[in-house]
């Protein structure tokens, strides 16, 4: 169906009403109101604490007498440090997702045959229901990726003869098929995208049982279905970093918050999909990606940190990139002194971007890093510490792997399934209450006017 087809004398009558629209729904931000909380968020900056967790933990600073103290920045899963998490799996040379999603959703290691059962339950999850691809995926082909996510997310609920139980079993069931099966919606989304949208041929692959996520990731949005083990091994520490981020971040909060509401599992992965596409959260590590072009494109010579210094001062003041004014990839809510995501990235892709070719554009990045944040406090007159976040490097290392920009965000979203599912269940088991915050109502009381009167 075609978008509605406005008449000329309409659209002058909706002009003529624009101005009153923007002022019907702009409020005053700088209301002094002291028990607000704008954003969810103190007026320091740190999260309105909205509940407890036990599956995932971030910590970027600590409180002494009252006051933010910056530290290096931590992310624990079920209690257990990323860092030792990512160097087992990079030190044993073998894939770690697999046994990440299984520690948050069961909330412990597996041991080796609770394991082996584990990878073959989430194999045999790892197929969509029959005619999928054709009545959901080919019959409205969407250029956004993250968008059709969330449609496929909604419509494995018609195919689930037990939708609506909340019991923790159908839970861990649900939410084992989700994680297996988001993979196979994105590629298979970005398939039939290329093919409608730009007249590509068409290619489905079917995953293989005995390979890891990542590499049959890899395989299924390849023509010819071909990676290497490193690029596979890449991919999987992008995804374990990706997995959690405590129950704070905006996706996670919407998964919980639909959760709280008694409703079923696909609504409310589907709903935090919707969270993650926007470019404040998940998408910003593709706006990463669109600045650093800009910087490359702009540039006379990348080396020089003196011209990249007054570039990214022409950032801030909306003069060069998107004229956002914006430095993508600095800064976060709750890290201070690094972002532990970002530290592991550049810990490891290092070889990559030798293998690759693309060790100057590393470099070039670690450069945007070190003097943005320079930049940035010194127009903030900030002494806090600033740091880049794991979008300032996600986008290049998905580059280098030579995934398509179009990938980027619903491979966040892929990763972080796991974490979803994790607080949901935590949600539906032991939160039993329905998230209901307040805002507060400005406009006068004013008189009903008859349509006549007016």
């Amino acid at each position: 169906m075609d978008n509605i087809k406005l008449g000329n004398h309409l659209v002058d009558d909706l002009n003529q009403l624009n101005d009153h629209i923007i002022s019907s729904y702009q409020i005053d931000q700088n209301i002094s109101l002291a028990d607000i909380k704008r954003g969810l968020r103190n007026s320091d900056g740190t999260g309105v604490l909205a509940g407890i967790t036990g599956v995932g933990s971030v910590q970027g600073y600590s409180i002494l007498d009252g006051q933010r103290v910056p530290m290096p920045g931590r992310l624990y899963y079920r209690g257990i440090n990323l860092f030792d998490i990512v160097d087992a799996h990079i030190k044993s040379e073998t894939f770690g997702y697999e046994e990440v999603v299984f520690l948050l959703l069961l909330g412990q290691l597996p041991n080796q045959q609770q394991f082996d059962r584990f990878k073959e339950l989430m194999a045999e999850a790892r197929s969509l229901p029959l005619g999928f691809n054709e009545d959901v995926l080919f019959r409205a082909p969407s250029k956004s990726i993250m968008n059709q996510l969330s449609r496929g997310i909604l419509a494995l609920y018609t195919y689930d003869e037990n939708p609506d139980d909340t019991s923790p079993d159908n839970l861990l069931r649900q939410s084992m098929e989700v994680v297996a099966r988001m993979p196979l919606i994105v590629a298979n989304a970005y398939q039939v995208m290329r093919h409608y949208h730009r007249g590509k041929s068409l290619y489905i692959h079917n995953p293989e049982p005995n390979l890891s996520l990542s590499e049959n990731f890899l395989r299924m949005i390849r023509k010819d279905k071909k990676y290497t083990e490193e690029e596979a091994k890449i991919l999987d520490m992008m995804l374990m970093i990706h997995a959690d981020h405590g129950g704070g971040n905006n996706s996670t909060f919407t998964c919980r918050s639909v959760s709280s509401t008694g409703s079923d599992t696909y609504s409310a992965v589907a709903a935090a999909a919707g969270s993650l596409k926007g470019p404040l959260h998940g998408g910003a590590n593709a706006k990463v990606m669109e600045m650093f072009a800009h910087v490359k494109e702009d540039m006379t010579d990348t080396k020089d940190k003196k011209e990249l210094r007054a570039y990214l001062e022409g950032i801030l003041d909306k003069k060069c990139g998107d004229k956002s004014g914006k430095i993508y990839g600095l800064g976060h809510a709750v890290y201070t002194m690094s972002d532990p995501r970002a530290v592991i990235i550049k810990k490891y892709a290092r070889k990559l971007a030798e293998e690759k070719g693309r060790l100057e554009d590393l470099e070039l990045m670690e450069n945007i890093e070190s003097i943005g944040t320079k930049v940035i406090m010194e127009r903030k007159n900030r002494d806090f510490p600033l740091c880049a976040n794991v979008d300032m490097y996600s986008g290049l290392v998905y580059q280098m792997l030579g995934i398509p920009v179009e990938l980027y965000t619903p491979l966040f979203a892929i990763a972080r399934s796991a974490g979803w599912c994790a607080h949901r269940m935590e949600e539906v088991i032991s939160g039993k209450r329905i998230m209901r915050p307040a805002y507060r109502s400005i406009p006068a009381k004013t008189a009903y006017i008859p349509i006549e009167n007016r």
